[in-house]
């Protein structure tokens, strides 16, 4: 999988930037819009949140895991909200930093790893936007991509009773992603072939699934699908969202933003980090999909 190196470029990185224009505990995965784009950002991701925990079962006497937690907006929200113990786990120092200020519960930790000797089993998982960085380009070029994802379910499995159930949310390629050695950034600007070359070093170490059909294969027989839906529309508004933010004045933001000018004009990974348009255009075109899918654990 993408290590702990990559994930703390793209993440311990942009960790100040995203706090100051989104907030400390803001969402950075898609928000469920249902097609209802007059909802505010907040609204919509609350309402993923409100999703999730019905369609998890998760009570107050629940036990949660959130791998992947981001800076922690699902973790916050399952245990102020609903008044459940949720953990999460991350490999950004920044987001585990920021998450326990916050007075989340919340350890740096491979997810490929854990196990219950760790924190325990759990009523129910949820991962949004962590699975996109499991498989790393080298997994993906040596065949072992479905290997990759099944060794996630199994973690899964042996941390669930039977009938727990996990919400997976992620990025896969769409029906328009081209051949990886076509990726090239060096290829005319705008073309597909520059964009993904641009996502690439976005998110370094990180290669999706193709399709939501490779991610509910890998799951069995481990676990059946509850349910599955496309949100690539409403992460396209989310991204739009996000982009007003960015650009939205913020006198610690620009201050810290022209302390990193020299690092933006000299370094085009750190370019492509500080974009989010790549990954907007990549769904707009389908290069890219977004699925939200509910597991259950079988016998």
């Amino acid at each position: 999988m993408a290590d702990k190196q990559d994930l703390d470029f793209t993440y311990s990185t942009i960790d100040r930037i995203f706090r100051l224009s989104l907030g400390e505990m803001a969402d950075f995965s898609g928000a469920m819009y249902n097609g209802n784009f007059s909802m505010t950002l907040e609204q919509a991701q609350e309402a993923k949140h409100r999703f999730i925990v019905k369609q998890l079962n998760i009570t107050p006497e629940s036990r949660v895991l959130d791998m992947g937690c981001g800076w922690g907006p699902l973790v916050n929200y399952i245990t102020n909200e609903v008044g459940a113990r949720c953990i999460g786990l991350t490999l950004s120092d920044a987001q585990a930093e920021a998450c326990r200020k916050n007075g989340l519960e919340v350890y740096i930790k491979n997810c490929l790893e854990v196990t219950s000797d760790d924190y325990g089993t759990f009523n129910a998982v949820a991962s949004l936007g962590a699975f996109e960085h499991f498989c790393s380009v080298e997994e993906y070029k040596s065949g072992k991509q479905e290997e990759v994802y099944r060794r996630f379910f199994r973690t899964v499995y042996d941390l669930l009773p039977t009938g727990g159930r996990m919400y997976l949310q992620t990025m896969v390629f769409g029906k328009n992603m081209i051949d990886y050695e076509d990726i090239d950034i060096n290829a005319e600007k705008g073309s597909d072939a520059y964009i993904l070359a641009l996502m690439e070093k976005q998110f370094p170490g990180s290669w999706l699934p193709y399709g939501s059909e490779m991610v509910i294969e890998c799951a069995e027989p481990l676990f059946k699908l509850i349910s599955k839906s496309s949100g690539r529309l409403d992460y396209i508004e989310t991204i739009r969202q996000w982009e007003k933010r960015y650009r939205s004045f913020n006198l610690k933001k620009y201050a810290f933003l022209l302390a990193l000018l020299p690092k933006y004009l000299t370094d085009i990974n750190f370019r492509a980090l500080l974009s989010t348009s790549p990954n907007r255009i990549c769904f707009e075109r389908e290069i890219f999909d977004h699925y939200r899918m509910v597991f259950e654990k079988t016998d």
